[in-house]
């Protein structure tokens, strides 16, 4: 017999060693094709449902041009385009501290390209910042299995120095070396509040 989770993920039993535990979150994670993004929202349904924090995805801002109803039971969008520019993936609350972050991957071996940011994304992230919030990336560097937090103003420094001749990447050296590193665990996959524990304390 299956068991499931109340958000339909089968369960599955974990590992005996620490090391092994960590070799077959990962396996487990490849072979259900599960991206950053899909393993946070999973870890964030976890959190909520234990009463630790509430946090969500946002929505993508969409307006829906044209739309097909080929039964009574069924639409089609057809068309839609954004209708605003999406700040940043996640937001929720935690020990009434607010958190705002955003998850990235890349493939990139030795630095985290700042292309994957937007303007736009790097100014709501300075507002949060300036209230008090509790803003990071959360990155997963792909060839080397290793998914950091890295905050916010850190992040700034090489965004600003970009704009006077600095490079376009944050070098993978610099975030194992200042940001945070997560663990994969089964529950929570992503385990990213013991990461803001850190940051907190």
């Amino acid at each position: 017999m299956t068991i499931r989770y109340p958000n339909g993920h089968a369960y599955r039993a974990p590992a005996t060693s620490e090391s092994a535990h960590f070799s077959n979150t990962y396996t487990n994670y490849g072979k259900r094709g599960m991206s950053l993004e899909e393993a946070l929202n999973e870890s964030n349904v976890y959190y909520e449902t234990h009463g630790l924090a509430v946090v969500h995805k946002k929505p993508t801002p969409i307006r829906i041009v044209k739309v097909d109803y080929p039964k009574r039971s069924a639409a089609v969008i057809k068309e839609a385009y954004f209708s605003t520019a999406s700040t940043t993936d996640y937001n929720g609350v935690y020990q009434g501290r607010y958190l705002d972050f955003d998850a990235k991957e890349t493939r990139n071996k030795t630095a985290f390209p700042l292309k994957n940011f937007h303007q736009h994304q790097i100014d709501h992230f300075r507002a949060c910042t300036a209230q008090g919030g509790i803003c990071f990336a959360i990155i997963k560097f792909v060839v080397h299995q290793e998914i950091y937090l890295y905050r916010a103003e850190d992040l700034f420094t090489f965004w600003d120095d970009q704009a006077t001749g600095g490079r376009k990447s944050i070098p993978y050296t610099e975030i194992a070396a200042h940001g945070i590193l997560i663990t994969p665990h089964i529950q929570p996959l992503i385990p990213y509040l013991k990461a803001v524990d850190q940051l907190l304390a």
